[in-house]
């Protein structure tokens, strides 16, 4: 199999038809073997009744249905687990992000790069705050963590073969893909593209999911938080060791005191107020790590056409 399509499926029965033919009208254009894998990510409309009919006419298309909803970065992450292709591309079933756009990722990936990223030169169709949100966390993210991960990029990319099998040997259940792609590293490059708005339907990343996606991506990938509380803590120290001072001179050398001292009040709510933003913080990390150690299946798959999971295991 020279090249994988992974496409991750949520309420997108509007989409699908128009996706499947561009996607059939780039392969053919390739002239590649390939398969598609969809993964219905508890799909609540007739997504996976499309992806049904699909699989019966055409033997390229692969689907795995899972039992709920477990989110977009494991349903990406289960057709990493199910995909035999050489190459692996990863894209969204809403246009956004053109198919034709992986004859380009394909094409650079062939002058020796084991990933391609599709860079968003422009973003058509959303918000003024998502925009800004978007820009500046991204480069807040690169500035903080270890390592380089792309600005003004999507989950869109082509990947090498052996870079899928890294990918499956990191169990983190707080997944952040692009995260963990450039953490591998090997030769990388990117392609620009015009991201385009919509086709149909509503998108699935409400903000309560991006600040998620945001926190998975920044609590995988830095500890600058953790630091952070670290230098508040010396901050707040040396500020209520020199609060002490003052008092201390107040009550016996000006001997101006009032029981009750309304400073007294202002830092203990000062401090008080830090401790909680630590604990908080520390509990993200805490919270993410119990997470782990639960040792909990990523996805849970209800039905799918894929051999492997349909043919019993020997005891």
């Amino acid at each position: 199999m020279e090249l994988s399509i992974i496409i991750p499926v949520y309420n997108e029965q509007d989409n699908l038809p128009l996706l499947y033919d561009r996607l059939k009208g780039v392969v053919k254009t390739l002239g590649v073997s390939h398969e598609l894998v969809f993964v219905n990510d508890g799909s609540r409309d007739q997504s996976l009744l499309f992806l049904h009919q699909l699989a019966a006419k055409d033997s390229t298309v692969k689907f795995l249905d899972f039992s709920r909803n477990f989110g977009h970065q494991i349903a990406v992450t289960a057709g990493l687990d199910h995909v035999t292709g050489e190459a692996v591309v990863i894209i969204d079933a809403d246009l956004q992000d053109p198919p034709e756009a992986i004859i380009d990722l394909y094409n650079k990936m062939k002058e020796g790069y084991e990933v391609v990223y599709a860079r968003r030169a422009t973003r058509k169709g959303e918000s003024k705050l998502k925009l800004w949100t978007a820009k500046y966390f991204y480069r807040i993210l690169s500035k903080i963590t270890t390592i380089e991960i792309p600005v003004d990029t999507g989950d869109f990319r082509i990947i090498d073969k052996k870079v899928v099998e890294l990918l499956r040997r990191m169990p983190e259940q707080n997944k952040y893909l692009r995260g963990q792609i450039a953490w591998v590293g090997f030769n990388q490059t990117f392609i620009t593209y015009e991201r385009q708005e919509r086709n149909a339907g509503n998108t699935g990343y409400t903000y309560r999911k991006m600040l998620k996606f945001a926190l998975d991506g920044i609590t995988s990938f830095s500890d600058l938080p953790l630091k952070i509380v670290t230098y508040f803590g010396f901050i707040v120290s040396g500020f209520a060791f020199v609060v002490m001072l003052y008092a201390i001179y107040s009550r016996f050398v000006l001997e101006d005191y009032e029981p009750g001292w309304t400073s007294l009040i202002l830092t203990i709510l000062f401090i008080g107020g830090i401790q909680m933003i630590a604990v908080g913080i520390i509990g993200e990390y805490l919270s993410r790590m119990n997470t782990n150690l639960r040792g909990r299946p990523l996805y849970i798959v209800r039905d799918s056409n894929l051999e492997e999971l349909n043919t019993p295991k020997k005891n």
